[in-house]
């Protein structure tokens, strides 16, 4: 059985051309590049909890590096290096090995080094440290939304989360919709590109992983206002339209997670600008809703009909302790 060391140096020990100094010491060495401040962000993805233990390890290790870089996105952040900290129950290295591939392959694509971490045995579990370089007056943010703001998103939303409650039976898909909800579920693609192109053009943004309504009343409390969304502006895939009426899938629209989408803010003179950045990301957004004043200094968020009805929504979000 490969040793701890042994698991490090053959599958996790790679050129970083970006760094001064990486793994291999009791730190890494890094330097921002000048006008530049660094944006640091962790998440960790827990077997049985952020993903099935019988997931493909390649798409686990895509995962575990795609939803930090969602977090970059989300601040208009360029990438630069990571750490991994591992937890496995035994030395398997075939498991190992696959993980490592779809995580480098995803570093290399978007430009990370992976200058450190750690591993030991223990209750399967990655959590990712992602540092990410914006110049400081360039950084999108949450607290930046203003009354009269739109409210986009990118991509389309809830098929991550149909796939879980396809596993957890609460809807029935057939095998081929069931292989590309799991495909949204397993392989995220951040929002990087779009990220960077919205600087000076957005005014606040968040990546959705928790679920739409949550992320955006995110947004909402730190910028002190409210928002109310259009459900029939919702985007959704030829999948999910199929299905948008049952009730499981509209929990999954709104309030599912895994989406690993942005959701932003930005005034209606830029419009235009938005389009474009969109066009030079190569994605879609669409204009979901508005931002409001905070009625009585409550910083919620309405879902209404197409005749501008409130909507009743028992699912706000996902919830670790819920």
């Amino acid at each position: 059985m490969p040793s701890e060391f042994d698991l490090i140096n053959q599958h996790f020990t790679h050129a970083t051309p970006c760094t001064l100094l990486g793994i291999g010491d009791d730190a890494a060495l890094i330097k921002p590049s000048r006008g530049r401040v660094l944006a640091v962000a962790a998440d960790m993805l827990v077997g049985g909890r952020h993903f099935f233990t019988d997931a493909d390890p390649e798409s686990v290790g895509h995962k575990a590096l795609a939803v930090n870089l969602s977090d970059m996105a989300a601040m208009g952040a360029v990438p630069r290096w990571a750490t991994l900290g591992i937890a496995l129950p035994n030395a398997d290295e075939r498991w190992v090995a696959a993980m490592s591939k779809g995580f480098m392959a995803l570093a290399r694509k978007h430009g990370v080094d992976l200058i450190g971490g750690d591993t030991t045995k223990g209750p399967l579990n990655l959590c990712v440290q992602i540092i990410g370089e914006v110049p400081a007056r360039q950084a999108l943010r949450r607290d930046g939304a203003k009354p009269g703001d739109d409210i986009w998103v990118s991509g389309t939303l809830g098929d991550a989360a149909l796939a879980v409650a396809a596993r957890n039976r609460n809807i029935k898909l057939k095998p081929a919709e069931r292989k590309l909800a799991q495909q949204r579920l397993d392989w995220p693609q951040p929002r990087v590109a779009l990220g960077l192109a919205l600087r000076g053009v957005a005014r606040s943004a968040i990546d959705v992983s928790d679920g739409l309504l949550a992320d955006l009343g995110h947004i909402c409390e730190r910028s002190k206002v409210a928002a109310v969304v259009a459900m029939e502006r919702l985007p959704v895939s030829p999948l999910m339209k199929r299905y948008r009426d049952v009730p499981a899938a509209q929990a999954a629209l709104l309030g599912g997670g895994d989406d690993y989408e942005l959701c932003f803010t930005a005034a209606p003179a830029k419009r235009a600008a938005v389009e474009s950045a969109a066009l030079r990301a190569r994605t879609t957004v669409t204009r979901i809703g508005r931002v409001i004043r905070a009625p009585a200094g409550v910083c919620s968020v309405a879902v209404v009909d197409r005749d501008g009805l409130p909507l009743s929504v028992q699912q706000k979000g996902f919830d670790h302790f819920g």
